[in-house]
């Protein structure tokens, strides 16, 4: 094995790529979602697509992105100056404003000495991400026919609307050709230049297209910094070397990973739980698993079996799961059960098996709706998987958190500047109770990683004015130690709009663990103008006046231990 100081310095400077692509997204974004709220992933990935660093970014798109990332290798043959686009669910994407940017990296002409960069494919490398920028035949000749790249970066962006029935593109849809643009593998960048056709397509179909591109714009740059470091590592330590820290990188996840699974007691763990409904039926939603724990130490067989089958099948409204979701919340919640600092690579994955049958609402067939998807079922899929792993390893594992993202969306005209905008946000709830202590109150958790839109940056860029904002005092379960609080969030409409909500946990609360009690349900208000309050499904939408205000009060956690 390779010196373990120097696992740990690439297993850094890989990270640091991924970190720095993200802060270079975030900087340059133009929408509140991005900017203030962070929702965005990047990561770094071998020449095979297998992940080997991850931002500390959204656990529901880091999961998932290497699918995306196959699906673009599949798709399209990259060559220097390509990027890809693409957001179909069913193609390793989440939902489908989420947009992923996958952008190849070629090292250097091979025969010049190590971790050098042809002059040629330097020049042509650095200028594939410049917006605007032509080549012209004679240059684009110059690259070499069906080269594999030496890695891949991506990026990963939520965007605030991208198009479909509803702005926001988060509404109640029965399929998701109502939800939005879906877009398979194409090149938005080819050889450098910007493909007109491909953007304005995209464009001429969603509600804000200056801040659509301005966001784009951001990963392209994203995508270049990335790129851009890992030449410079090149240029630093050599090709070769790169690529051997990379391969050992991902080995050494891989036995981290099956030696904490060694002490986990063998056996078959099961649990259930339920989403409310799917906002077209009544109905609860069920999500079932089984995790069973084997002693095998073959490298070629899994420690770990995950087994969805039980589950309900798949439903008429927007909470199907596709199949990089349910592997998301796997990798997600086996990952938390490591050590923080254990690398974030695809090695964790291979001593785990997971089991999604097609068809079920873990994992479901096209054309199903899944907006809500990404974010509702993701959340019940780890619910339900911590709910499992409490049986085998119950001093690791906390009582449910708030377990919905409350994802709003308004949209309409901003009198102010007589243009549509769209805005999109989801709320934070409670963290449920650890063995050792109580949850924290009003913050993101599992699937989501993001940040609240702060109240000065909402009422500047939308015709909103925030009423209320503040914690949900009683709402997390009791116990020996007390589940976190949720959030009250109360906001003024300035203008004419359409709301939409896809939120959860209004009819069963979050769960407790060791004899504590569940967190309370969340509860959304219509508050019109004549100071009528009206009380708005978890899964819905209406259209509201200028002067009236919508209050979400989100989910406490769960409770552990009794007092």
């Amino acid at each position: 094995m390779r010196d373990p100081i120097e696992i740990e310095v690439f297993k850094n400077l890989f990270h640091a790529i991924a970190e720095e692509m993200g802060a270079a997204l975030r900087r340059t974004a133009f929408s509140p979602n991005i900017k203030e709220r962070r929702d965005y992933s990047c990561a770094v990935f071998d020449a095979r697509g297998q992940v080997i660093a991850m931002g500390d970014h959204m656990p529901v798109h880091l999961g998932s992105m290497p699918m995306s990332v196959r699906a673009a290798m599949d798709a399209l043959q990259l060559a220097p100056g390509d990027v890809a686009m693409l957001n179909d669910p069913f193609r390793g994407g989440t939902h489908l404003p989420d947009i992923t940017l996958v952008a190849p990296v070629f090292i250097a002409d091979r025969p010049q000495h190590r971790g050098a960069i042809g002059r040629v494919e330097r020049a042509r490398v650095e200028q594939a991400f410049r917006p605007a920028l032509r080549i012209g035949k004679r240059n684009r000749a110059l690259a070499p026919a069906a080269r594999k790249a030496d890695f891949l970066v991506a990026s990963r962006a939520h965007h605030a609307d991208v198009g479909g029935a509803f702005a926001g593109s988060m509404g109640l849809c029965r399929e998701i050709y109502q939800e939005g643009v879906r877009i398979p593998p194409v090149l938005l960048v080819r050889a450098g230049e910007v493909q007109r056709d491909a953007l304005a397509l995209l464009l001429n179909n969603v509600r804000t297209p200056a801040e659509r591109e301005g966001d784009l714009r951001a990963q392209l740059a994203s995508c270049h910094t990335g790129a851009e470091r890992l030449r410079e590592l090149c240029r630093r330590y050599g090709l070769p070397r790169l690529r051997d820290a990379a391969a050992e990188l991902l080995d050494y996840s891989e036995q981290l990973m099956r030696a904490f699974l060694r002490r986990v007691p063998p056996g078959t763990y099961r649990a259930e739980d339920f989403l409310d409904d799917d906002g077209i039926r009544p109905q609860a939603v069920r999500i079932a698993v089984a995790i069973t724990v084997n002693r095998s130490r073959s490298p070629r067989r899994p420690t770990v079996t995950v087994d969805f089958t039980g589950s309900s099948s798949q439903v008429a409204g927007s909470v199907n799961a596709v199949a990089a979701i349910t592997y998301s919340a796997c990798f997600y919640v086996f990952r938390c059960l490591l050590a923080e600092d254990v690398p974030a690579t695809a090695g964790l994955m291979r001593p785990i098996e997971v089991v999604a049958p097609l068809g079920t609402i873990v994992n479901a067939r096209p054309p199903a709706a899944v907006a809500g998807g990404n974010v509702e079922t993701s959340q019940r899929i780890v619910d339900v998987l911590l709910r499992a792993m409490a049986q085998a390893v119950p001093d690791r594992i906390p009582a449910a958190a708030a377990g919905t993202m409350n994802n709003l969306t308004i949209g309409g005209m901003d009198p102010r500047t007589g243009e549509p905008f769209a805005y999109y946000e989801t709320i934070a709830g409670g963290m449920g109770a650890r063995p050792t202590k109580a949850g924290v109150s009003g913050v993101h958790t599992h699937m989501t990683n993001s940040l609240n839109t702060p109240a000065e940056a909402l009422e500047y860029a939308y015709p909103f004015r925030v009423t209320r904002y503040s914690f949900r005092a009683g709402s997390g379960g009791k116990g020996k130690y007390r589940g976190g609080d949720g959030i009250v969030r109360e906001i003024e409409l300035l203008a004419e709009s359409e709301v939409n909500l896809l939120a959860d946990r209004r009819k069963r609360g979050p769960y407790g663990l060791g004899g504590g009690s569940a967190g309370k349900t969340g509860s959304t208000k219509i508050i019109r103008r004549n100071g009528k309050p009206e009380t708005l499904a978890g899964k819905a939408g209406t259209r509201l006046q200028a002067g009236d205000r919508i209050r979400i009060e989100s989910p406490g956690g769960g409770g552990y231990g009794r007092r």
